[in-house]
């Protein structure tokens, strides 16, 4: 029998720590927080097999990060690694983690971070202590927050913006637990945005619209709402890049609402018709029992296959190293010389490329081997529902590819989970250049292979009954 239960852990920053990291922005540390951050569990389980599926309102999480925040999970719940799934937000108005151009604040993110492992193991125990018996259900519908945010400029170059003629994902994938009496344990939610609302202007630390969304998916339908970042390597919010806190809430909203359309009519079962009998009454009245006609499935397996990607010629890290010392040292002397806001917001920029750079490049020296970088793919199924997951930031042709050759009834493709690698872009993408493709370290014909790996494992988990 199928166990459910869920559980969250508060990690709400100090205010005061380093904030958000956009290239344009001027402010260092926050000014306050909008909505708590959380860490979000679902604990499931079936005879022998158990699986935490954790939810983090957080920027990424680095491979090293993911390995340690898993193995105290699994050190505190007995649950064997691989059958953990760490997916984060992506907010980029959550805490900086990175990026030494900011010099306030990094006291508290380096508190901060230290007290993740355990915050996202206490969910764990939480969703553990709560499991019942329950049963899974599936569901899709449509939201239009979201847009391709590749558009070209007059010359023909690539920006971040809206591009109205680019490839969009508007899919929202729902799978419910419920408990046996049918009232809700959990709501998955997956969508394809990067959660770049709240830009260079806000000073407050927010989860985006993955938060407002998870609390009208819980007012409306009850249970614990996580969120499941899709494939938006290539999508972004039709109203972003703002100051304005409004702009997020609603988006959020927006989503939320079809979230709980799409949950409030999902059902577990397979349902026939009964007339139980005609009341007699001022007009007769039928009374009517819908009737369960078929078992749930109450499979629960994990999968990992094993992708070697070629990676592509980048910055070494000795050059990387260098112009990053150079423009650091050049924004404290526009710091310190009292410019103006347009001017350091200009040097900050530069920094801010050139730490993306350094940050590549530290990766690269630490996974390539030799001209192959090695992923690995994560395949969960729960009933007749299969969460398939890429540790990158794929565009979103790769997750529409994955769900259109999956051999599963039901297929939740997303990115950003088992730590953050890079940008995993089409084959095409890289013709048309731009940001995602200029600091991608995967060379052109990696999509495919990724892909091909994805099928794999939801093959691997779909056949193994």
């Amino acid at each position: 029998m199928l166990m459910a239960g869920a559980g969250r852990s508060d990690i709400t920053p100090p205010v005061g720590i380093a904030h958000a990291g956009w290239g344009a922005q001027t402010h260092q540390v926050s000014e306050g927080n909008d909505m708590p951050l959380y860490i979000t569990a679902l604990a499931l389980s079936n005879g022998d097999t158990r699986v935490a599926i954790v939810d983090f309102d957080i920027g990424l999480l680095t491979s090293a990060q993911d390995s340690a925040i898993r193995g105290v999970i699994s050190e505190r719940t007995g649950i064997q690694q691989d059958n953990i799934r760490l997916s984060y937000s992506h907010t980029h108005s959550a805490p900086m983690t990175f990026g030494g151009w900011i010099s306030e604040g990094m006291d508290l993110v380096d508190q901060w971070l230290l007290e993740l492992p355990e915050a996202a193991a206490d969910s764990v125990v939480q969703a553990i202590e709560a499991q019942v018996p329950a049963v899974s259900s599936f569901g899709v519908g449509e939201c239009d927050i979201n847009i391709n945010r590749r558009p070209a400029d007059d010359a023909g170059v690539l920006f971040t913006g809206r591009n109205w003629d680019g490839f969009v994902d508007r899919s929202v994938e729902v799978v419910g637990l419920d408990d046996l009496d049918g009232n809700p344990v959990a709501t998955l939610v997956n969508y394809a945005c990067h959660p770049t609302i709240m830009g260079h202007l806000n000073k407050l630390v927010t989860p985006d619209f993955p938060g407002p969304m998870r609390r009208v998916v819980e007012q409306t339908v009850g249970g614990i709402c996580l969120f499941l970042q899709g494939a938006s390597g290539n999508q972004g919010p039709v109203d972003g890049f703002t100051g304005d806190l409004r702009v997020y809430r609603k988006a959020g909203a927006k989503l939320g609402a079809e979230a709980s359309r799409v949950r409030l009519n999902m059902d577990p079962f397979e349902r026939k018709e009964r007339l139980v009998e005609i009341l007699r009454s001022g007009a007769d009245l039928g009374i009517y029992e819908d009737d369960p006609v078929s078992e749930t499935d109450d499979t629960l397996t994990v999968s990992w296959v094993e992708v070697e990607l070629p990676a592509k010629e980048m910055i070494s890290l000795e050059e990387a190293q260098s112009e990053y010392a150079r423009l650091e040292k050049e924004l404290g002397a526009v710091r310190a010389s009292g410019a103006s806001n347009d001017e350091v917001q200009a040097a900050v920029s530069r920094v801010m490329r050139s730490n993306i750079n350094l940050n590549i490049a530290r990766m690269v020296e630490l996974i390539r081997v030799g001209d192959i970088i090695t992923l690995r793919m994560q395949a969960i199924r729960i009933g007749n529902t299969v969460l398939v997951t890429m540790p990158v930031e794929p565009f979103a042709e790769l997750g529409a590819l994955v769900k259109e050759r999956s051999v599963a009834d039901n297929t939740v493709f997303s990115g950003f989970s088992n730590g953050h690698y890079n940008y995993l872009p089409t084959t095409n993408a890289y013709e048309e250049g731009g940001y995602e493709v200029r600091v991608s370290f995967f060379a052109p014909g990696s999509a495919d292979l990724a892909v091909d790996a994805c099928l794999e494992a939801i093959e691997q988990v779909w056949t193994d009954e």
